[in-house]
């Protein structure tokens, strides 16, 4: 859960600094990182990303995570980074 946290504190600085582009990647990112920590570690060391059962988190968060991937990286930016 500790390194989710920093990867999305990551994302926070890169949208802070206008960077949201990056942010939103890294946050997809993080999203996704969650997804595979779920999968494959057990159920009594994951902490706060075990919700539901196994199936359900890494679906959700493997499906949130590569939504947020694909929109950052399709969307026009119109001159922004």
């Amino acid at each position: 859960m500790v390194i989710v946290a920093l990867v999305i504190l990551v994302a926070i600085v890169f949208v802070a600094s206008e960077r949201w582009r990056r942010g939103a990647l890294f946050f997809g990112g993080a999203t996704l990182l969650a997804a595979t920590f779920r999968l494959c570690l057990p159920t009594a060391r994951v902490g706060l990303l075990a919700v539901r059962s196994k199936p359900f988190d890494v679906g959700a968060l493997a499906l949130l995570g590569s939504s947020i991937v694909f929109i950052a990286a399709t969307i026009n930016t119109l001159g922004v980074s």
